[in-house]
């Protein structure tokens, strides 16, 4: 456990889709996935400070977490999956053995955008989990914070295992397999904010989805060992269609792309963003240069399924 004065610095990672499939709505309203999910190596970063390095009144009374945000446009109160999934977590935690449940000041530096398909607020509240459980010395092992994360969002339990997994049901059953054998992606990140229920509805207007398409499983070990130039080719999205139809200015940067850098080019989740892989840095570093002189819009190379060090991954 963290002496009570430190200060605890974390970084939580976004993550990309490198395949999905969706199926049609089940009867609670949700769609049958299967996905790919690989962390990269853009990090929001939440620091956690105790009531110990407080001053008496700088934490609310009515919460046990107080958040500050470097984006004022994002909601620091219920709204935000950090204040839900912490102040879920302390009335969860409550009556546990050995437990402390001291009030905390979190501030939030944002990195991944917004509406990109690219997981931030997830990784967010999974990450603010995972403080929580070691500031408060609550003791819940991975699993255990997966199926309590799971209540607050589909995407949010792949952030308890590991940089690479394969995920089911809504998205909150995650089986670890290999980190691709492609180290590195160019991402590129449009001025478009993705609303994902409007991409699901647009899935279903379109009548789109197959069962099949989320019972055949690929072979995800031999997946895992292709380079970019096999693995690319393979890799599916199948909301695509209704992200182009409801933003045509979005497919057609894809297919720009995809001519520029003479392979293919997959959207994230829901979107807007958009990537394709590299076998090493050097080409990742060239293609996010090339397009974005060429494009006018912001592309970056990022490592993938990164190793990181904060204070609680040394």
């Amino acid at each position: 456990m963290l002496h009570e004065s430190a200060a605890m610095r974390l970084l939580a990672p976004a993550k990309i889709n490198l395949h999905l499939r969706v199926g049609p709505p089940r009867s609670d309203g949700f769609h049958p996935l299967l996905s790919w999910f690989c962390t990269i190596g853009l990090f929001d970063i939440l620091t956690f400070e105790t009531q110990s390095n407080l001053q008496s009144g700088q934490v609310s009374e009515r919460s046990p977490i107080e958040l500050t945000c470097d984006r004022p446009d994002l909601p620091c109160d219920q709204r935000n999956l950090v204040v839900r999934v912490t102040e879920a977590w302390a009335t969860e935690c409550a009556t546990v053995a050995g437990a402390r449940i001291d009030p905390l000041k979190a501030s939030l530096q944002k990195r991944i955008p917004a509406g990109a398909g690219l997981g931030g607020g997830s990784s967010d509240g999974a990450t603010a989990l995972l403080a929580v459980n070691h500031l408060w010395n609550t003791g819940a092992a991975p699993p255990a914070l997966a199926s309590f994360a799971a209540r607050f969002g589909s995407d949010l339990s792949f952030f308890f295992f590991g940089s690479s997994s394969v995920c089911k049901g809504r998205g909150e059953i995650a089986t670890p397999i290999a980190r691709p054998m492609p180290r590195w992606g160019m991402l590129v990140l449009p001025a478009i904010e993705m609303p994902t229920p409007r991409v699901y509805k647009q899935f279903d207007a379109m009548n789109l989805g197959r069962v099949e398409d989320i019972d055949n499983e690929p072979d995800w070990n031999a997946w895992t060992q292709l380079g970019a130039t096999q693995l690319m080719p393979l890799l599916v999205n199948d909301l695509e269609p209704p992200a182009f139809a409801i933003e045509p200015a979005l497919g057609a940067l894809r297919r720009d792309i995809e001519q520029s850098v003479g392979q293919p080019v997959r959207m994230s989740g829901s979107g807007s963003s958009l990537f394709s892989l590299f076998d090493s840095e050097a080409p990742a570093e060239k293609a996010a240069r090339d397009i974005s002189e060429a494009h006018r819009v912001r592309a970056i190379a990022i490592e993938m399924a990164p190793v990181w060090n904060d204070d609680l991954h040394k």
